[in-house]
C-alpha cells in the first residue's frame, strides 16, 4: 500500500471532478495512540488543508508580523539551538470575494509598540451586516492545485496519522505547532535560518483570524529547511511504519513531505521582500509601465549563483565577447544591497525584459512566484522541486520548458522563436 501510495501521489486520478511532554494531556483529535486505522485523522488534516490554501488565496496583511506573533497569541517553548511531477486537468478558480475581519488599533496608534489588544480577534465566523452569504454554486471549483491536497496525505488515508508517527518528525522539524479551541501553542525545537519561522506562524495567525472558529484541533511538526527528507522508499511494504507527517516548503518525486506555503509569502525581512500581497500589487504596477512588445528582447535571470551546480552552469550563457545567447545574468549580491538600500533588488522594476529565467537552486527557490507574476514569459529550466502550487502548471501554458542539459541553446532558440512570433507569445 506504501509502495503505491508513493507512486500515486504524482499522477492522481478521480473518478468526479528531548520531547516535550506538555502536550501529551491535550492531544488534538487529529493525533490517535493506537494502530487502528483512522478516516478522521485524514479528513481533518484535508479541512485543514483546504481551509489554509483558501485562506491562503486572499489573505490580508494588516498589521507589521513581527506585532501580533506575542504571548497573548502564541506560546512558544524554545528547546534550544541546535523527474518533474505530472500535471492534473485544469478546473476552474473560484472569484468569491472571501470573509474579513478588521483588527481596530486606533486606540494604539500613538504606541510605539503598536499592538492589538487580544480580545480583539474574533473567535466565531460571522457574516458582515447586512452580507449575504456566497453562492456556493456547483460550477464554483478550487484551484488546480488543491487536488494535490488529497495525494499529499495519501500515505495516511488508510492508517490515519498516529502519535508515534509525530513524534518521529521531530528528528528534523524546527518547531512543532498545535492549535487547541482556536489558539496557537508553539514548541520550538531547532533554530529556522534567518526569520522563516517566524513568519511561516504569522501565516498560521493568520489562518485563524481568516476562519475563527472553523479550524479544528490539530498538531502538526514543521521543517523549515529546503530540502525534503521524508524519503517514499524508506516506507515500502507492509512491515514498514507509515512515514512521519512532516510539513515544508517543497517537495519532490522521491520524498513524501506535505507542501506548505513559503514563508516569504507573509514576509521575508533580511531581503527587504514585502509580503505577497502588497508586493503584487507593486509586480502589477511594475507590469504596466512597459509594454511586453517594447520590452528588451532578451531573457533575465538575477539570483545567486553560488548556490547550485546549474546556477553556476547557467552564468556560461551569458553574453561574451564570443557569442550572445540572447540571455542577461546577473549576480545578486545580498550583502551589498543591504550596505545599500537594496535600491538595485526592486522586485517590481525588473519586469523590463520579454523573457524571465526560473531556475532551481538548492532546492526549489521562492523566486519562482515573483519570476511568474512580472508579466513576462517564463523560461523554466527543468525543475526537480514541487511547491505547494507548481503542481497546477502546464509547459506552453504558464511557462516555457528549458532543457537542463543544454541551457544557453535551449533560452535562446525560445527568445529567438519569442521574437519573430510575438502575437503568438
Amino acid at each position: 500500500m506504501q509502495q503505491q501510495g508513493g507512486m500515486m501521489r504524482n499522477s492522481p486520478s478521480y473518478s468526479s471532478g528531548g520531547h516535550s511532554r506538555s502536550f501529551d494531556t491535550i492531544w488534538s483529535p487529529l493525533v490517535k495512540t493506537g494502530t487502528v486505522a483512522s478516516n478522521r485523522s485524514y479528513a481533518f488534516f484535508s479541512l485543514f488543508l483546504f481551509l489554509l490554501l483558501g485562506a491562503f488565496l486572499s489573505t490580508r496583511l494588516l498589521l507589521d508580523p513581527s506585532v501580533l506573533i506575542e504571548k497573548e497569541t502564541v506560546a512558544v517553548t524554545d528547546r534550544g539551538t541546535t523527474e518533474s511531477p505530472k500535471y492534473p486537468q485544469s478546473t476552474k478558480l473560484i472569484t468569491e470575494k472571501p470573509k474579513e475581519f478588521t483588527l481596530n488599533c486606533a486606540g494604539f496608534s500613538g504606541n510605539d509598540t503598536v499592538t492589538c489588544p487580544k480580545n480583539n480577534y474574533p473567535t466565531s465566523f460571522r457574516s458582515n451586516a447586512g452580507e449575504s452569504e456566497p453562492d456556493h454554486s456547483p460550477s464554483a471549483t478550487c484551484p488546480d492545485y488543491f487536488r494535490w491536497i488529497h495525494e499529499d496525505l495519501r500515505p495516511w488515508e488508510k492508517t490515519g496519522i498516529t502519535r508515534e508517527a509525530l513524534e518521529r518528525a521531530n528528528a528534523t522539524a524546527n518547531f512543532r505547532l498545535a492549535i487547541i479551541n482556536g489558539r496557537i501553542y508553539v514548541e520550538k525545537f531547532r533554530e529556522a535560518f534567518q526569520t522563516r519561522d517566524v513568519f511561516t506562524i504569522w501565516g498560521f495567525v493568520q489562518l485563524l483570524r481568516r476562519y475563527p472558529g472553523k479550524i479544528p484541533d490539530l498538531e502538526l511538526m514543521f521543517d523549515c529547511v529546503d530540502w525534503p527528507v521524508v524519503k517514499a522508499a524508506e516506507f515500502v511494504g507492509v512491515d514498514q511504519p507509515p512515514p512521519p507527517p512532516l510539513f515544508r516548503y517543497c517537495a519532490n518525486d522521491e520524498t513524501l513531505d506535505i507542501v506548505f506555503p513559503d514563508w516569504s509569502y507573509w514576509g521575508w525581512a533580511e531581503v527587504n521582500i514585502k509580503p505577497w500581497e502588497s508586493l503584487l500589487k507593486e509586480l502589477r504596477e511594475g507590469n504596466q509601465r512597459t509594454k511586453w512588445i517594447d520590452r528588451e528582447p532578451y531573457a533575465y535571470w538575477k539570483g545567486n549563483p553560488t548556490v547550485a551546480e546549474t546556477r553556476l552552469d547557467l552564468m556560461k550563457c551569458n553574453l561574451s565577447e564570443e557569442y550572445d545567447w540572447k540571455a542577461r545574468l546577473y549576480k545578486q549580491d545580498w550583502v551589498k544591497e543591504s550596505k545599500e538600500g537594496y535600491k538595485q533588488s526592486d522586485l517590481a522594476s525588473q519586469c523590463h525584459h520579454r523573457y524571465k529565467i526560473y531556475i532551481e537552486g538548492s532546492a526549489w527557490s521562492v523566486s519562482e512566484k515573483y519570476i511568474l507574476a512580472c508579466d513576462s514569459v517564463t523560461l523554466m529550466v527543468k525543475p526537480h522541486y514541487y511547491d505547494f502550487f507548481t503542481r497546477g502548471m502546464f509547459p506552453g501554458h504558464h511557462y516555457w520548458p528549458v532543457k537542463e542539459d543544454d541551457k544557453c541553446r535551449s533560452i535562446k532558440f525560445a527568445v529567438d522563436w519569442g521574437n519573430l512570433h510575438m502575437r503568438k507569445v
